[in-house]
């Protein structure tokens, strides 16, 4: 998995969008027994933190320590550093196991073989997600050519599954049907830009060019942002599946 996140981890933890508690309280909903819960590739700690509220325990991995120092703090939430795809917890453990927003870092054959390994033979497997945000017309154009034209030679080849709503990646389970899910929020300016600075694609151009991207648009979006009502939207990405 590669470590696109620590150098950001302080905006990470900062500036990244939570996920709405009807989401999370769905995805519990799922689970039978609530002992377990794991959260892989955790970064900030978020869905480890709403997770902790439902389950005794909570296993949280990451390959950043940054991102773990930086992480939601709970009493009933362990974090470790480890990899997605080499954990060193016992077979038949979790009742629950959690990726949000990394799946398609992984390797997904090695994944999927541990989570196989570690889920309860009747645990649940989730993987949550958010595509690009949406909000006023004019911002939206501005973000779109961002995203695309700006910054989209410097994503990596990865992020063809975040915008392909995750319909693509591999998922070897019995999977369950789910309802749609959006987020949203009402954002000041600057926590619009801070988010934009925690995409991999602006810190790949920031180390490229020693500049940074956001600044190419910050006015113009500003102007457009004052237009609108501050609010921004996430679709949300959702897939569950139990074992086969």
């Amino acid at each position: 998995m590669k470590d696109n996140f620590s150098t950001q981890a302080g905006l990470y933890a900062q500036f990244r969008p939570s996920y709405p508690k009807e989401m999370i309280d769905y995805v519990v909903s799922q689970v039978a027994d609530k002992e377990m819960a794991l959260d892989v590739a955790t970064g900030n700690g978020q869905v480890a933190g709403a997770l902790s509220e439902h389950f005794k325990k909570v296993f949280a991995n990451d390959i950043s320590q940054k991102q773990l120092d930086n992480a939601v703090k709970k009493e009933n939430i362990v974090y470790r550093v480890s990899a997605a795809e080499n954990t060193d917890f016992d077979a038949d453990t979790f009742d629950l196991i959690t990726v949000a927003q990394a799946i398609h870092w992984f390797d997904f054959d090695v994944f999927y073989k541990e989570i196989h390994r570690i889920l309860k033979p009747d645990g649940v497997f989730a993987v949550l997600g958010y595509g690009l945000l949406y909000t006023n017309a004019g911002a939206d154009r501005i973000l779109h050519d961002f995203y695309t034209n700006i910054v989209g030679p410097y994503w990596d080849s990865e992020r063809k599954y975040l915008d392909e709503n995750y319909t693509t990646i591999p998922f070897p389970f019995e999977e369950q049907e789910v309802p749609k899910f959006v987020n949203e929020f009402t954002w000041e300016f600057e926590q619009l830009t801070g988010y934009l600075e925690t995409w991999s694609a602006v810190q790949h151009y920031i180390k490229q060019h020693n500049s940074n991207p956001v600044d190419l648009i910050r006015e113009s979006l500003r102007e457009a942002w004052q237009k609108g009502d501050k609010k921004v939207y996430f679709p949300l990405l959702l897939r569950i599946g139990k074992l086969v």
